[in-house]
C-alpha cells in the first residue's frame, strides 16, 4: 500500500543492551507469545497471529489495545486486536509496515515461530456499548478495530467508512479480512475529501446512528465538529486519534 501523504511517526527503539532492571520489568509486565501465522494482505499490510499460554483466559473486549516490545529497553509499538481466542491463548492484528521505523521492521520481518512479548490487553477505546446502528470512521490504521467491531454482535452491520491513499489495495486488504462493504474515499490534498464524509456522517446522524471517530487527529476534529454543530450528541460519538502528523506516541 502505497503510504498515505502523512504518516504516524513511531520513536526509534533504544539500541543499548537490556539492563537487569528492564529484563525484570519485561518478565513482570510482559506476555511472553510465539508467531502463530504471518499472512501478507498487501504490500506494506501483513495479518498476524500470536499465540501462547499467557494469552489463555486473559479478558479481552474489541477496542483494547496491546502494545508489542520493540527491540532492547521498553520501546514498543501499539495494535488494536482484531480478535481474541482466550480459550485456544491467540489473538490476531494487522501490522502496517511503512517507513523505517521499529514497528515497519518488525512487521516486515516476522516469520512463523518468531517469540516476541506483549503487554496488555489494556483499554484504549471502549465500544463495548455500542448498540446498531453504529457507523466507524477511520483510515488504514483503524481496519482491524473494524474487524473486532464487526464481531460486537450488539453493534453488528456497522457501516464502515475509511480516507485511504489506496483505494485498489485497500479494498484487497479489506476483503482478505471480511469488510469488502466499507466505503473508501480517496485522500485528496487538503483534505478536501473530508466534505464528502461530513455529507454522508451528517446523513447517518439523522437515522440515529453511532459514531466511532478513529485514525488520524485532524480527521477526527472536523468529523466531530461537524456532527456537534448539526446537533449530534456527545454521548452518541465516541473517538480515538491512533496518530497525527510529526506526533510521537499517539496509539
Amino acid at each position: 500500500m502505497n503510504e498515505p501523504s502523512q504518516q504516524p511517526q513511531i520513536s526509534e527503539p533504544s539500541q543499548a543492551p537490556q539492563g537487569r532492571v528492564t529484563r525484570m520489568l519485561l518478565r513482570w509486565l510482559m506476555r511472553p507469545a510465539r508467531v502463530a501465522a504471518v499472512e501478507t494482505l498487501s504490500r506494506r499490510l501483513r495479518l498476524i497471529e500470536l499465540e501462547g499460554e499467557a494469552l489463555r483466559d486473559v479478558a479481552w473486549t474489541a477496542g483494547q489495545k496491546i502494545q508489542v516490545a520493540m527491540g532492547a529497553g521498553l520501546s514498543a509499538r501499539t495494535y488494536t486486536p482484531m480478535s481474541w481466542d482466550t480459550g485456544h491463548g491467540r489473538t490476531r492484528l494487522l501490522a502496517f509496515a511503512h517507513g523505517d521505523g521499529p514497528g515497519s521492521r518488525w512487521a516486515s520481518g516476522l516469520r512463523e515461530g518468531d517469540r516476541c512479548q506483549l503487554f496488555g490487553p489494556r483499554r484504549s477505546l471502549d465500544i463495548a456499548d455500542l448498540v446498531a446502528p453504529v457507523v466507524l470512521f477511520g483510515d488504514e490504521t483503524s481496519f482491524a478495530l473494524a474487524a473486532a467491531l464487526r464481531d460486537n454482535s450488539r453493534a453488528g452491520g456497522a457501516l464502515h467508512m475509511f480516507e485511504v491513499t489506496d483505494v485498489a489495495e485497500s479494498r484487497q486488504v479489506l476483503d482478505g479480512i471480511n469488510l469488502g462493504q466499507a466505503r473508501l474515499i480517496t485522500r485528496s490534498a487538503g483534505d478536501t475529501h473530508l466534505a464528502a464524509v461530513e455529507a454522508e456522517m451528517l446523513r447517518l446522524a439523522a437515522n440515529g446512528a453511532q459514531f466511532v471517530l478513529t485514525g488520524k487527529a485532524s480527521s477526527i476534529q472536523r468529523v466531530s465538529r461537524a456532527l456537534k454543530a448539526a446537533g449530534v450528541a456527545s454521548l452518541r460519538i465516541k473517538a480515538k486519534a491512533y496518530w497525527a502528523p510529526g506526533k510521537i506516541g499517539l496509539d
